[in-house]
C-alpha cells in the first residue's frame, strides 16, 4: 500500500444562500376638509379590505425565513403558526389545497423557508402572510442547488451512457482517493485484502468535508491521470448529511471525474446518499466497501473456478481417450460380423425369430377378441332398466341432503348479517351518540348550530342531550382557531 501526496485536512463549513428582495413601503395620507359633504369617510371593514388590496399588489409573492412557533392543524386542514427571529414574530396560514403538497410535518421549533404573499385578515383586521409552499430552511436550498446542477450537467452529457468506461476484470493497481483517517479507507482495504491481497492499492489523501475538499479531489484525480500507475479509482467517503458530502456535489469535481481516462468507481455515503459524483462516475457503489467488492474479483471464486475447469480438462481428456478404445473396439467387431459363417447364423436366427412372432401375434388376435366379447357382454347389462332406478334413486338421496344443507347454512348467514345489521344501526344512532355525552345545539329558529360565528351574544340556544333539553343564552362568543 502507497500514498500519494498528503493534502492535509480542513474544517467544514457550509453556505446557505437566500433570496432578498427590497420593497418600497406604501404610506397613505388621507385630507380632511373643512366641508363635510367632501369627507371620505372609511369604515373598519373597508379600510382593511384596501390595505389588503395594498399589500398583496405592493409585495407580490416572496420568499420569508425564520422559526416556526405555535403550531396548530384545526379540523378544516389549515395550518395557522407564526414565523419568528430574534426580533419580531409573524402569523401565517397555509391552506389545506397547498399544504397538501409538503413532503414533510412542521413541528414548533424548526427553521423553514416560505413562499408567499402578505395579505390582511379582514374581519380582524390581522396582518398576516398567506403561504403557498414551504421547506425545510438550509438543506432545502442545498437540495434545490443540487437538482439545478444535476438538470446542469445531465444536459451537457455528463452522465450519458456512451461515456462510462468499462471496469478492468482485474486491476494491477487500485488507486483510493479519499480521507487516510476516516472509516471508508479502513472498510476498503479490509475487503480487498479479504477479496483479493495480491492486488496493490495506492492511496491519495484527501479531505473530504470543508472548503478546500473539492478543490484537493480535483487534483487527486488529475495527478492519478497524470501518472497512470492505477487502472482503477475509487473515490470514497463515509456517510453524513447532505452538507457533509456537498463537496462531492461541486461542478468541478463532476468535470474532473468526466475528463479523467482512468475508470472511477464512486463510493460515497451509505446506500440513499446520491452525489453528483456518482451519476458522473464510471460505476456507482452504494457504499465504500461494495466499491471495494465491485473491483476485484473474489479470489477464492476465482481459485475455485480454475479448479473446476482443471476439473473439466481431466474429464475431457478421459472422454476422449475412452472414445478412442470404443471406436477400436467397435471396428475390430465389425469386422468378426463380416464373416460368412456368422452371417449364415444371423439369417437362422433371423427365421427363427419371425417364425415366433407369427406365432405370437396369432395368440394376441385371439385374446383380443375375447377381451371385446366380454366388454360387450359388460356394456349390456349396464343398460338393465334396474340399475338406472337404482342409480336414480342414490343421486334423489344425495340433492335431498345436499338442499337440506344449503337451506341451513343461508339461514344462519342471514342471522349473522341481520345481527351485524343491527349492531351498525345502534352505533349510527343520534341517541347513542347523546348518551356518550354529545349535544346538539340548535338556534332560536331550530336551526342546528355548527358554527359558532353564527351566534352573537344574547342568543338563544337549546342543548339537546341524550334524556333532556337545555334553554341557555350565549353570554360570549370565542373562537378557538387563534
Amino acid at each position: 500500500m502507497e500514498t500519494i501526496n498528503n493534502y492535509g485536512s480542513t474544517t467544514s463549513a457550509c453556505y446557505d444562500s437566500y433570496m432578498t428582495q427590497e420593497f418600497d413601503f406604501i404610506s397613505l395620507e388621507i385630507h380632511t376638509t373643512s366641508t363635510q359633504d367632501t369627507r371620505d369617510i372609511y369604515t373598519p371593514a373597508r379600510l382593511n379590505a384596501e390595505a389588503r388590496v395594498l399589500l398583496e399588489r405592493g409585495f407580490g409573492s416572496l420568499w420569508l425565513e425564520g422559526e416556526l412557533s405555535n403550531f396548530s392543524r384545526p379540523a378544516s386542514g389549515h395550518w395557522y403558526f407564526s414565523l419568528k427571529d430574534s426580533a419580531a414574530q409573524l402569523r401565517c396560514a397555509m391552506f389545506r389545497q397547498k399544504n397538501l403538497l409538503s413532503n414533510f410535518s412542521p413541528k414548533d421549533g424548526m427553521q423553514v423557508l416560505l413562499r408567499g404573499r402578505v395579505s390582511v385578515y379582514e374581519p380582524r383586521g390581522d396582518y398576516q402572510f398567506i403561504a403557498d409552499y414551504i421547506e425545510e430552511a438550509g438543506e432545502g436550498a442545498l437540495r434545490r442547488q443540487f437538482e439545478q446542477l444535476k438538470i446542469k450537467l445531465a444536459t451537457a452529457g455528463l452522465f450519458a451512457a456512451e461515456h462510462k468506461q468499462a471496469l478492468p476484470v482485474l486491476p494491477k493497481r487500485i488507486g483510493v482517493i479519499t480521507s487516510p483517517t476516516g472509516a471508508a479507507i479502513r472498510d476498503i482495504l479490509h475487503v480487498l485484502r479479504r477479496r483479493f491481497p495480491a492486488v496493490p492499492v495506492l492511496i491519495y489523501p484527501v479531505p473530504v468535508q470543508g472548503k478546500e475538499a473539492a478543490a484537493q479531489i480535483c487534483a487527486a484525480i488529475k495527478l492519478a491521470d497524470q501518472r497512470k500507475d492505477c487502472d482503477v479509482l475509487i473515490l470514497a467517503r463515509g456517510g453524513g448529511s447532505l452538507e457533509d458530502l456537498w463537496s462531492f456535489n461541486e461542478e468541478i469535481v463532476a468535470h474532473a471525474i468526466f475528463n479523467c481516462s482512468i475508470p472511477i468507481i464512486s463510493g460515497i455515503g451509505h446506500e440513499i446518499d446520491f452525489t453528483i459524483a456518482d451519476f458522473v462516475a464510471d460505476a456507482r457503489a452504494p457504499t465504500p466497501s461494495v466499491a471495494a467488492e465491485l473491483v476485484v474479483p473474489d479470489s477464492e471464486a476465482w481459485l475455485r473456478a480454475l479448479s473446476v475447469v482443471t476439473q473439466r480438462l481431466l474429464i475431457s481428456l478421459q472422454r476422449i481417450l475412452h472414445s478412442q478404445r470404443e471406436s477400436f473396439r467397435w471396428m475390430r467387431q465389425r469386422l468378426q460380423l463380416l464373416h460368412p459363417g456368422v452371417q449364415l447364423r444371423q439369417r437362422a436366427q433371423r427365421i427363427d425369430e419371425l417364425e415366433q412372432r407369427l406365432l405370437r401375434a396369432w395368440i394376441f388376435d385371439i385374446e383380443q377378441r375375447k377381451r371385446l366379447l366380454d366388454i360387450r357382454q359388460s356394456a349390456l347389462q349396464g343398460l338393465s332398466p334396474v340399475l338406472k332406478l337404482i342409480s336414480a334413486g342414490t343421486r334423489l338421496q344425495q340433492l335431498q341432503t345436499q338442499l337440506q344443507s344449503l337451506v341451513n347454512s343461508k339461514l344462519r348467514q342471514s342471522r349473522n348479517q341481520f345481527d351485524v345489521v343491527a349492531r351498525a344501526l345502534n352505533t349510527l344512532s343520534p341517541l347513542s351518540t347523546l348518551s356518550r355525552g354529545y349535544a346538539i345545539v340548535s338556534d332560536a329558529r331550530g336551526h342546528v348550530v355548527t358554527d359558532a360565528s353564527n351566534l352573537n351574544s344574547g342568543d338563544h340556544i337549546t342543548a339537546r342531550l341524550a334524556k333532556e333539553k337545555v334553554f341557555a343564552t350565549i353570554t360570549k362568543v370565542e373562537s378557538t382557531n387563534d
